[in-house]
């Protein structure tokens, strides 16, 4: 059983992929692909989330009476292998995948409850809040990473990442971009993947806002965007978005004092930790420019750039 208006026009992700190629023919199918898979897996849906610009998702009721999540995404390179993480992981610090229809980019999932996210839990200093998303890191990297996963490889991603920041700085040459810090970043993005020490399934996109309070674990994470490679490409937006260092008067000590933190309850080096965020958001200041006309704000963080690097010893 579906809801009555099943995909309501003013879901994120009606807005996001309505903008896409072919996102408007997808759009149009989303109703019945809905009822298809509650009808095909039995079950009783309430009314979509508001969340989400990629993906479809609406709490489940299960045939016999179990609480689920039903995910349809937008399919695209990155939603690609969620369910084939989830399913390695197995419960490991992180939702549980009842249901998987790749061809739909469909999943049933174990539902978060209370589904708090990490970022909105004020009542935990800061400090608690990155251990424990360096706790889930942990677990999630701790599953084997058998040899036919199919999964994207991060020195894959990581490189038509550094050859679109170069031809973005070459074609836009922004104001505030020092040259040096972008081809550092550059570097990183290549370098990084093929110095690994060792090489895990990452969550990709291990935002606070994808750490959720749940009945099974305290935390679980959610929304992977997974891929083959350095487990320390993962932390840094955990460090960047839980109270945001960059957003105390002070920054840099604080960014030192939590990347140290992180790294020390992850068992990792610091130093590694840094250039990865120096490689990430060197992307991100460029992506920000070509993508939203942002200078100004791409050009704040090229300045964050330049405290990390520092901090790395880069």
């Amino acid at each position: 059983m579906a809801p009555a208006e099943p995909v309501p026009p003013g879901l994120p992700v009606v807005r996001t992929v309505s903008r896409l190629p072919g996102g408007g023919a997808w759009l149009d199918r989303l109703p019945g692909l809905v009822g298809e898979l509650g009808e095909r897996w039995g079950l009783v849906l309430g009314e979509p989330y508001a969340g989400g610009s990629c993906s479809w998702v609406a709490p489940a009721r299960r045939a016999d009476g179990s609480r689920a999540v039903l995910k349809v995404g937008w399919p695209h390179p990155e939603a690609a292998g969620e369910g084939e993480a989830l399913r390695l992981w197995d419960g490991r610090g992180a939702v549980r995948v009842y249901e998987h229809d790749t061809e739909r980019y469909a999943l049933l999932l174990e539902r978060c409850a209370p589904g708090t996210g990490l970022g909105d839990a004020d009542g935990l200093p800061a400090e608690e809040r990155l251990v424990i998303g360096a706790g889930l890191l942990r677990g999630l990297w701790s599953a084997p990473v058998p040899p036919d996963t199919g999964l994207e490889r991060m020195a894959d991603v990581t490189a038509g990442w550094a050859g679109t920041a170069e031809e973005r700085m070459d074609r836009l040459r922004p104001p505030g971009f020092d040259p040096v810090l972008v081809a550092l970043g550059v570097r990183l993005l290549r370098e990084l993947p093929a110095t690994a020490g060792r090489e895990v399934v990452v969550h990709g996109d291990a935002n606070p806002g994808n750490v959720l309070a749940a009945e099974r674990e305290p935390w679980l994470a959610i929304d992977a965007k997974p891929m083959v490679g350095d487990p320390l490409y993962d932390p840094w937006p955990l460090i960047e978005q839980i109270d945001a260092p960059f957003g105390h008067p002070v920054p840099r000590p604080v960014a030192a004092a939590r990347t140290a933190l992180v790294a020390d309850a992850l068992g990792e080096d610091a130093a590694r930790l840094r250039a990865w965020a120096v490689a990430r958001r060197v992307e991100s200041a460029l992506w920000t420019v070509a993508e939203q006309g942002d200078l100004e704000g791409g050009a704040a963080v090229m300045d964050q750039v330049r405290t990390l690097a520092d901090l790395a010893g880069l």
